[in-house]
């Protein structure tokens, strides 16, 4: 087992560990990230795709000539809003999923939960591969969407329950790495099945998906539940033994305590839901619903949504829109590897600002070079050099949002929470995020079409605000354990007042002890 340097300091009564790293925890969190696939793969799914459109929705055919040659950039193709109906469905069903998979997150464990997702999501697959008719094309997508509800809800809080603090944010970014795994697999897949004679190789492209949901679904079978979460549910023994193998260390008294510490305050709470309303929660409320929604606003998915009609609008062929959709899934798949590699040294905040940053700067560059090419109207063109510094734009505008907002999107809200309202409150997290990526994904062809280029003004201003929110409103939390935040809600110059003292483990003997471990 492998084995590195554990390093505990205590300062301030907030404790920095930098715990030991084993092959265990590692294969553990490896198979539950495998989630993300299931996510991402539906996310660059086929139903952009010419002969599914034809056999499952023949009333948008044939195309009207003179709508076809329309020029107008903002409002082409504007049926396709009952396409992105039907696509986007997915998510309503997440948001109800994730709200009830909160209370078998809870009670019956996070691994649980996440075979239960890896098998509805299969059923969902199958159902969906072997439509022969609409009916069965909408039950599959609900199938699929109660899949994904359940694995974000659940994954997130394992990952985050089962690092060590010093590599949490890397961890649990592994979840999203897999996230945009899954979108480029999607992409290309719909790339090499785009000629296949007969029309029926978008089955292909969705069968696919069969194979991460059988890793999940069947892995987590094989996964133990996380320490925290048998000890809400009265397992001590194991928990501890689950500790110490995970660390790969018997002494993991501190830790350990602080978990004890943190289930006898949740086993207090009958109704996490009822009990997140109340004003000792009150930080971690609003980051569950604000960080979601800005990352939101902050126009990834306008863009996503928009970014096939913007490149055949700028020249692209069928074929070559399916590939330049791919290259922006590989950009980004490359940056979160990025923020994979910061996130535990550099912090969440400075990712998160910078990102924001460098989020607008892209989005006001974009409307601006769509308005004086195109104007008003949405009649222009492109010269080939133009058409490059578009899609590169793009690309900076993805990269961005990959390093900074998608991972950490995820990440802060799962790991600041208290375990009495954590499975409640992440799963506001996720119903907040689909509820908003449905809005997006139904409004963005109408204010595309209304807005014109101000739309990406308007989302370059909330990425500002947004920026602005977390200089001044989100602590640091890396390195800090999971159950120790609380500590460092405390300190913070305005959420402070809302943290009893009540809710701080007894650290003064443990105030500014620094403690080192040698090599085992």
């Amino acid at each position: 087992m492998a084995r590195f340097k554990r390093k505990v300091v205590i300062i301030d009564g907030v404790r920095q560990d930098e715990g030991t790293i084993t092959n265990y925890m590692l294969v553990a969190c490896m198979v539950a990230a495998m989630g993300g696939l299931i996510f991402g793969y539906d996310s660059g799914g086929v139903a952009s795709r010419e002969f599914f459109l034809k056999k499952f929705f023949p009333a948008l055919f044939p195309i009207d000539s003179n709508e076809k040659n329309h020029a107008n950039l903002y409002c082409k193709e504007h049926r396709k809003q009952y396409i992105n109906l039907f696509t986007s469905s997915i998510y309503i069903a997440a948001l109800v999923a994730s709200l009830i998979a909160s209370s078998v997150t809870r009670y019956c464990g996070r691994n649980v939960s996440m075979c239960l997702a890896g098998l509805i999501y299969l059923v969902g697959v199958s159902i969906s591969t072997g439509a022969i008719n609409f009916t069965m094309l909408v039950i599959g997508r609900m199938f699929i969407g109660v899949g994904v509800g359940f694995g974000i809800q659940s994954i997130l809080i394992y990952l985050s329950e089962m690092a060590p603090p010093n590599i949490r944010g890397a961890i649990n970014q592994i979840f999203q790495l897999n996230v945009t795994v899954g979108i480029v697999v999607a992409n290309y897949a719909n790339y090499l099945t785009a000629d296949i004679k007969g029309g029926w190789g978008w089955r292909i492209a969705l069968s696919i998906a069969i194979i991460p949901a059988l890793m999940l679904g069947v892995g987590s079978l094989f996964l133990p539940n996380s320490p925290n979460s048998m000890l809400e549910r009265g397992q001590s023994d194991k928990a501890k033994e689950l500790l110490q193998k995970l660390r790969g260390d018997s002494d993991v008294d501190q830790e350990f305590q602080d978990l004890v510490f943190a289930s006898e305050v949740a086993k207090k709470v009958d109704n996490p839901w009822k009990d997140i309303m109340k004003p000792r929660y009150r930080p971690y409320l609003v980051m569950c619903i604000l960080i979601p929604f800005f990352q939101q606003f902050s126009g990834i998915n306008a863009i996503m949504f928009y970014a096939p009609l913007l490149f055949r609008a700028l020249g692209f062929g069928e074929k070559a829109l399916m590939l330049s959709s791919a290259i922006t899934g590989v950009v980004n798949a490359v940056s979160t590897c990025v923020s994979i590699a910061l996130v535990d040294s550099s912090g969440r905040r400075p990712l998160l600002i910078v990102g924001g940053i460098q989020m607008s700067i892209c989005q006001a560059a974009i409307a601006t070079f769509i308005a004086a090419k195109f104007g008003v109207s949405g009649l222009g063109a492109l010269t080939k050099s133009e058409t490059d510094l578009m899609v590169a734009l793009i690309c900076f505008y993805v990269a961005a949002f990959a390093w900074s907002w998608g991972p950490l999107g995820w990440l802060v809200p799962s790991e600041i929470c208290p375990l009495e309202i954590r499975s409640a409150a992440n799963a506001l997290n996720v119903s907040v995020n689909m509820l908003f990526t449905f809005v997006i994904a139904q409004s963005s062809f109408l204010m595309f079409c209304h807005l014109k280029f101000g739309l990406f003004y308007l989302f370059a201003g909330f990425c500002v605000i947004m920026t602005v929110f977390i200089y001044f409103f989100l602590p640091e939390t890396k390195h800090v354990p999971i159950e120790d935040m609380n500590s460092v809600w405390k300190e913070h110059w305005f959420w402070g007042k809302y943290i009893p003292d009540d809710a701080l483990p007894d650290r003064n003997a443990f105030r500014n002890l620094h403690v080192d471990y040698s090599n085992y």
